[in-house]
């Protein structure tokens, strides 16, 4: 069969709130054109992000019942670190509210003012995290990576020459080695197993260790075992465990690959700063064997992994994002190919290109979509990461609006409307205006920033 259906069926359903175009330019203006401060029941399809939007399953909701919340030592948690486990064989399995939590924990134990911290491409809590404490974060995407209608494999990979000079460089100002899988801010792009293996023998070299954002791992195993050669045969989780086995470490938001609405964890190897993890740990999201979670949402992400790395799903997940940039290319609309494993990305600044970078065109199409047909997207590009540390701005490597799929939570009709809704869009996009930010915080402002259209 050609056509790739949902591999599961709906047994409680939401209602959508339609809204006319005149409701949302009101809506709109009055979120100060910012698509983060929207009423979600203002939005039609909501695809700000797949963080924590993932309908969970009905085994899922049943694990929440066997949920125990006892302080220390709940069943909830042993049965989530065996699910990690599982997959990825650390010996030191800290559960954290949210991944971001995770980073916070990792580099304010590892970085300092002075710190430079190399990734394929850092995303915006992980830079978040590095610049509060004091470190630079630097992306070494390949050259790949930084054309988004350029059609290439594993353009998620790090640029190894690259890291391989920094680290030769400055050495002494290195405490550790990122890898963002898949990549995110570069089109959801995943990376070889050959190049994460690369890139952690650069790291050991230099005896660094070498800690992956594991977020979307199970989607980067599917493209590994799709176009890597040597692995079309071998499954989901072996491919994963050849993944981690490499890592020192890893930050996780289990809203994402693990289908749960909240949580995260830091996994570690060694035994001295895992120590240390867990006593910070304490202090900020509580003790180790709950982490800020509640013992029913631990077993609702050990449900979730088991879930995540069935193939009729991940076959799914991905051509559902294909499908839909399909759709877009054919009609001449510039998106980043080929198609990201949880979103679909379109080049903004291809788009509008009588818009330039820093009047945010990125900005401007995702408010477009969401005037005309109430489909809430997200910029990726210099609203994101135009602002420097030292208070400069500058135009991003690229120009993104990321429509992010929420798992098992829309069908292909609501594609179909998302292309509908480009096609429309298409025909007058010429008479869209850039934005100026009127209000913005000192730090990752795309999250609160005010705009005005220009």
């Amino acid at each position: 069969m050609k056509t790739i259906i949902e591999p599961f069926r709906i047994k409680s359903v939401e209602p959508i709130r339609m809204t006319t175009r005149e409701e949302r330019a009101d809506l709109l203006k009055a979120a100060k054109y910012n698509l983060f401060k929207l009423h979600s029941d203002d939005v039609i399809i909501d695809l700000l992000t797949d963080s924590g939007t993932s309908a969970m399953s009905a085994a899922q909701w049943g694990a929440v019942m066997t949920g125990d919340e006892s302080y220390a030592g709940a069943p909830s948690f042993y049965r989530f670190e065996a699910a990690v486990r599982d997959l990825m064989d650390f010996k030191h399995i800290i559960p954290t509210h949210q991944g971001r939590a995770a980073e916070h924990l990792l580099f304010n134990l590892i970085a300092k003012p002075g710190h430079i911290i190399p990734s394929n491409t850092h995303f915006d809590t992980t830079r978040g995290n590095i610049e509060a404490a004091g470190a630079e974060a630097v992306d070494l995407p390949v050259a790949e990576g930084k054309v988004p209608s350029l059609d290439h494999p594993f353009k998620g990979n790090m640029d190894l020459e690259a890291l391989e000079a920094l680290l030769r460089e400055k050495r002494d100002s290195v405490p550790a080695v990122m890898m963002t899988i898949t990549n995110n801010a570069g089109g959801g792009q995943p990376a070889s197993l050959e190049n994460i293996r690369a890139a952690a023998q650069i790291a050991q070299h230099y005896r660094k260790p070498f800690f992956i954002d594991g977020c979307r791992f199970a989607e980067n195993a599917w493209f590994i075992k799709l176009r890597e050669p040597g692995q079309q045969d071998r499954s989901i989780k072996a491919i994963i465990h050849d993944i981690f086995e490499v890592a020192d470490g890893m930050t996780m938001s289990a809203k994402k690959d693990a289908f749960a609405n909240i949580g995260g964890w830091l996994a570690l190897r060694d035994d001295a700063l895992a120590e240390r993890a867990r006593t910070l740990l304490i202090q900020t999201e509580g003790f180790p064997t709950y982490g800020g979670l509640a013992g029913r949402d631990l077993d609702a992400i050990a449900q979730g992994l088991s879930e995540i790395i069935d193939e009729d799903y991940l076959r799914y997940r991905v051509r559902t994002n294909a499908y839909i940039a399909e759709k877009l290319d054919a009609m001449g609309v510039p998106v980043v190919k080929p198609a990201g494993g949880h979103a679909v990305f379109v080049d903004a600044r291809a788009f509008l290109p009588h818009i330039p970078p820093l009047e945010y065109p990125g900005q401007a199409l995702a408010c477009a979509l969401y005037e005309m047909g109430g489909i809430r997207g997200c910029e990726i590009g210099t609203v994101m990461f135009g602002r420097k540390p030292d208070g400069s701005e500058e135009p991003a490597r690229m120009d993104l609006v990321r429509l992010a799929m929420p798992r098992r939570v829309y069908t292909q009709s609501h594609a179909d409307y998302i292309v509908e809704v480009f096609e429309e869009l298409a025909a007058s996009k010429d008479h869209l205006r850039g934005l100026k930010i009127v209000k913005e915080p000192p730090m990752m402002r795309h999250f609160t920033s005010e705009f005005e259209p220009l």
